[in-house]
């Protein structure tokens, strides 16, 4: 049977095309209308978003870090400058294994376990896009050869930036302090706008000052190709330099101090009784700040920290001693103002002191006696009977409200972070260290500067400063303070001074008490012997560890830890005081022995020009005029060629004697 093929239905097969085709169509401009909508959103409604993107992949910010203000001496002297170096900057989002990494690039550049170990804890706790320093104060040598290898490591890059460095080394450390690099909880405290910042100030003045110092960061808008290079800055913030600042100290008198103690360890500071201004001060011994800019290495940290005689340790604003005898100008000024005692009342030194209904005794430097002692006489010869009676009469309270008008027992204000309030003794602190009432005979032990006493030498100079000036001021290390190079110094503002005394005669008195211990018959006429110019002082001895009943020990008999604190207070001239100073010596005896010879050397370098042995170029003119103004104002007749007494001194004049050379 034959089959027969089915007819075409031309017109079914129209039908079926066109509608096929439509739908086609349909689909196609439905196609087309959805591209038009999805580009119309992109260059419309999106437009900002990713023009803001493509701007971003274009345009890079990258922060200006100012340079950190500089710090000179009172004469222009540099002392904490910045230097351009180079640093070695990862970006871990840009590294794909940091390990592999550091491995690699440790066969360029030595990298020291402490960088690695810091990077890797800096970057478990930073932002991956966030550049994190891997070396500081990366070599010429290293450099050239990152620079032939640099392919191999993409994300890291070499950066400049300035360095601080401290031309003066240990000299200023405990001053100026310095700079170390950022952390996680330095970063909390900057915040995000300081990020870039790679340094802070950690103690001294380089903490205190630290905001004025480090500046504002800047930022530019640097215009980059497809690789990421920079091709041209297109926009800037600029940024803020640091401010600079100028400081009281100078740099001949710092030098002084420290030659003036040889191989003692100790303190000394020198503070103008006029102003408050601190003209040297030095804790001894002392370290090299610079090794800390960059990180210090676990050798250098270790080395520091094992030293027995603390290096670090800033004994002018932490440490404190008991003042001895040191404070008898000061209690002898209390019992002036109260009104108990006269200048020319007398006590009877018998050589002991007993209270009454006891066997216990409290003795004079003098086991026999020193006889009928006034005011005056109880200052120069250290009379201890005056004052155990004096402070009994006084009572402890009056006692602890006259010194604390005097400045112990809280801080003196200085510019510097962390200092201590020392311990003004008393029945509420004896109460809470070591839960006992008061005694009659605690009273007797403070009244020469012994038992619960801890005063810092910051505290002993502003008082002793007072006495000859007057009026208690606060100290102060910074003068001046510019922004910019061209600036011109602007000076900080300075707290209002108060007066140590209602009554400007009875500081007179305790002034002459001071003279008379340089005299003969004096504790410190040895030190004043042969002075060209008149100064007054107190030597004071702090005891380490009591005395066996009623025999006194002899501290060199003892290991130089347990050796009595050897101590000495002063200004020069008398006068018309224009310095005053603060020397604690540790382990160094008796005050007379030890530290009145140092503090002699010190005031013989402010007032004659005279450097102890280790001080190169004493003669070294000053460019600042202002410079320790301590030459006689012109018609001033010559000081006298002995330390012999003078008529009764003068009020301190606002221009007294200065280094020769000097421009008054």
């Amino acid at each position: 049977m034959i089959s027969r093929r089915a007819a075409k239905n031309p017109h079914a097969e129209a039908e079926q095309f066109r509608r096929r085709a439509m739908l086609g169509f349909a689909v196609v401009a439905l196609a087309l209308f959805g591209l038009g909508g999805w580009y119309f959103k992109l260059q419309v409604l999106d437009h900002d978003e990713y023009a803001t993107r493509s701007e971003a992949n274009r345009i890079k910010p990258r922060p200006v870090v100012p340079g950190r203000g500089a710090i000179y001496d009172r004469n222009g002297v540099l002392l904490a400058e910045n230097v351009p170096a180079f640093r070695l900057d990862v970006t871990p989002d840009k590294v794909g294994d940091p390990a592999r990494l550091i491995a690699e690039l440790g066969r360029v550049i030595a990298l020291a376990p402490e960088d690695i170990e810091r990077f890797e804890a800096t970057r478990k706790s930073t932002r991956g896009f966030r550049p994190i320093t891997l070396k500081l104060r990366v070599s010429e040598e290293e450099m050239a050869r990152f620079a032939v290898d640099r392919w191999r490591f993409p994300g890291v890059e070499l950066v400049p930036y300035l360095t601080r460095r401290y031309p003066y080394g240990d000299l200023f450390a405990h001053i100026i302090g310095y700079v170390g690099r950022i952390d996680e909880k330095d970063l909390e405290v900057l915040g995000e706008g300081n990020a870039a910042l790679t340094h802070i100030g950690k103690t001294g003045l380089e903490r205190y000052y630290d905001e004025a110092l480090r500046g504002k960061v800047g930022y530019e808008k640097v215009e980059t190709n497809v690789e990421g290079r920079a091709l041209r800055v297109v926009g800037r913030v600029p940024a803020v330099a640091g401010t600079d600042l100028r400081l009281s100290v100078d740099l001949k008198l710092q030098q002084a101090l420290v030659a003036a103690f040889g191989e003692h360890e100790g303190s000394a500071i020198a503070m103008d009784p006029r102003t408050g201004e601190i003209l040297a001060m030095v804790s001894l011994p002392s370290y090299d700040p610079n090794l800390f800019v960059n990180g210090i290495s676990s050798k250098d940290f270790k080395a520091l920290n094992e030293n027995p005689s603390r290096p670090q340790f800033n004994r002018l604003v932490l440490g404190g001693v008991a003042p001895g005898s040191t404070l008898k100008p000061l209690i002898a000024l209390a019992g002036l103002d109260s009104g108990l005692r006269r200048p020319e009342d007398k006590v009877l030194s018998t050589g002991m002191f007993y209270l009454p209904g006891t066997s216990r005794g409290w003795g004079d430097a003098h086991r026999g006696g020193h006889g009928w002692t006034d005011l005056r006489k109880s200052i120069a010869q250290s009379v201890n009977t005056y004052y155990y009676r004096l402070a009994l009469d006084l009572g402890i309270e009056r006692f602890d409200d006259y010194m604390t008008r005097y400045g112990f027992g809280h801080p003196t204000g200085i510019d510097l972070t962390g200092e201590i309030s020392g311990i003004l003794p008393s029945p509420a602190y004896k109460a809470k260290s070591r839960k006992e009432r008061w005694y009659p005979g605690d009273t007797v032990n403070i009244a020469i500067g012994q038992g619960d006493w801890k005063v810092t030498p910051l505290q002993l100079v502003r008082a002793i400063s007072a006495i000859a000036d007057g009026n208690l001021r606060q100290p102060h290390l910074v003068r001046d303070q510019r922004t910019g190079f061209d600036a011109a110094w602007t000076p900080l503002p300075v707290a209002t001074p108060l007066p140590i005394s209602p009554s400007p005669a009875n500081v007179q008195v305790v002034r002459e008490g001071m003279m008379a211990t340089m005299q003969p018959g004096g504790t410190g006429a040895s030190m004043a012997r042969g002075a060209p110019y008149l100064m007054a002082g107190k030597t004071g001895t702090a005891q380490v560890i009591s005395r066996r009943g009623t025999a006194a020990v002899n501290p060199k008999s003892l290991p130089m830890h347990l050796r009595h604190r050897s101590l000495f207070v002063g200004f020069a001239p008398a006068d018309a005081p224009a310095i005053a100073i603060a020397v604690a010596v540790e382990g160094g005896g008796y005050g007379g022995t030890t530290a009145a010879p140092i503090a002699r050397k010190i005031l013989d370098a402010f007032m004659l020009g005279k450097m102890p042995e280790g001080v190169d170029d004493p003669e070294a003119a000053s460019s600042d005029p202002e410079a320790l103004p301590v030459t006689a104002a012109p018609g001033t007749p010559p000081p006298a060629t002995t330390n012999a007494p003078a008529a009764t001194p003068a009020a301190p004049s606002p221009a007294g004697p200065t280094l020769p050379g000097r421009a008054p």
